[in-house]
């Protein structure tokens, strides 16, 4: 038997194909213009190699779950996350998730169920799309903005709000200081704002760090560093959220 949870962000869509015991098959694609067309490509993508008289459920999340016409139940991010989390390390007690346009944190019980969370929904500031748009500007992206701030010193980037950030950015590249200064201060500022949050929040033991930026090993040391304590990293950041969703869709 099988489940399948599928998790549409603003930026990418995950979905897992589920056993009860392990990831079978996972996939990660652009969203783009359409939820409800790019779920229902993962959803075909997923289930073409099995029986799909196998499968116990779907369950979609994210902010595109709303569109899945297809699902058996949907869920909230926060709670897939945390499911998904738990079923990877039964020790984590405190999840940072940074995702395309949002962040959370989210505290769980030992059980695995939310016991606190608070969310910065309200702008970019700190997110996958902050990271985006700012990289762009240095001509380089997501993927590669590790590889432009390695080693490099950061520079003081004061504006977590994106259209400030990126007139100081351009100003600072005006002021010849070099890209990789920039990079670095760009992750920085992330790492501060993702820092205040969690301090906002409750740490409590051992932190787990999803969403796509915990790809970035930069800002993961710049997190750990500002916290004094490590982080987990699950192998793959991005799917925390459809794993979750796959192992609710299998009880």
């Amino acid at each position: 038997m099988y489940s399948i949870g599928i998790d549409s962000g603003s930026v990418a869509t995950k979905g897992v194909l589920f056993d009860g015991e392990k990831i079978v098959k996972k996939i990660i694609i652009p969203t783009g213009w359409s939820p409800k067309t790019t779920s229902k490509q993962v959803y075909e993508i997923l289930s073409e190699d099995i029986d799909k008289s196998k499968i116990k459920k779907i369950v979609g999340t994210g902010y595109g779950r709303i569109s899945m016409d297809f699902v058996n139940k949907k869920v909230t991010e926060i709670t897939c996350h945390t499911k998904g989390i738990h079923f990877l390390n039964k020790n984590i007690r405190t999840i940072l998730d940074v995702g395309g346009q949002d962040s959370k944190v989210i505290n769980l019980d030992n059980d695995g169920n939310i016991s606190n969370f608070i969310m910065n929904d309200k702008c970019a500031a700190g997110t996958g799309r902050f990271l985006e748009i700012t990289s762009n500007i240095l001509g380089s992206d997501i993927e590669g903005i590790d590889n432009l701030a390695k080693d490099s010193e950061p520079v003081n980037i004061s504006s977590m709000c994106t259209v400030f950030a990126e007139s100081e950015i351009v100003s600072l590249l005006a002021k010849n200081v070099s890209k990789e200064k920039i990079a670095s201060g760009i992750l920085k500022s992330i790492a501060n704002k993702s820092t205040a949050m969690l301090n906002r929040g409750e740490i409590v033991d051992e932190i787990a760090f999803t969403g796509g930026l915990a790809k970035s090993k930069v800002l993961v040391s710049m997190v750990e560093e500002s916290l004094g304590k490590n982080l987990f990293i699950a192998q793959d950041t991005q799917i925390v959220g459809a794993l979750g969703a796959a192992v609710i869709g299998f009880k």
